[in-house]
């Protein structure tokens, strides 16, 4: 058995979760999300947990098994606290600035890139050289700031692009060091 997929997920207080049948719905203060899940699975809520269980023991079941655990897992925490990531621009010029809810960047090119903010994604600049993606689900901020990550990746020989806070570049040296 999954030793992710057998424990237990402790619902907060401020989040209510509905199951019905292989479909899961999490509201709480920061929105609500709802996600359908395989059938196979054994889903159920005692009290103020939710137990994610395997009625067979087939290998397509015990793949499920944690990944099922821990996307419900994430739901909760999601409308309950929020996931964030946050990027850096880095490069002459490069900057960015809130237009309304959606986010125009300076990237280089010859006219500004704007990136519309989809459902239950927030965008925020603490400066032009920062951008913070946040909201309720995991897999659209990560897939939200990997979009906008894509505009500009960071190159190895200068550094230029956007990061995510705490990635480093692994630099290159140039053409003058390679006659060395």
């Amino acid at each position: 058995m999954s030793r992710i997929g057998k424990q237990p997920i402790t619902v907060p207080a401020s989040v209510t979760v509905t199951i019905d049948g292989s479909t899961v719905t999490a509201k709480g203060p920061k929105g609500e999300l709802t996600r359908t899940f395989q059938p196979m699975m054994s889903i159920k809520q005692e009290g103020d947990e939710i137990i994610v269980s395997r009625p067979d023991d087939s290998r397509e079941a015990r793949s499920f098994h944690g990944l099922t655990r821990t996307l419900i897992a994430n739901m909760v925490e999601g409308v309950e606290k929020g996931f964030s990531k946050k990027l850096q621009l880095v490069g002459v010029g490069y900057r960015a600035a809130l237009k309304g809810k959606d986010l125009e960047m300076q990237l280089g090119y010859s006219h500004p890139v704007l990136v519309e903010a989809p459902d239950n994604i927030t965008f925020e600049v603490p400066s032009q050289t920062e951008i913070v993606v946040s909201g309720p689900s995991k897999e659209a901020v990560g897939q939200v700031a990997a979009n906008i990550r894509k505009w500009r990746k960071p190159e190895p020989y200068k550094g230029k692009g956007i990061r995510y806070e705490g990635e480093r570049v692994r630099r290159k040296l140039g053409k003058a060091a390679k006659g060395d």
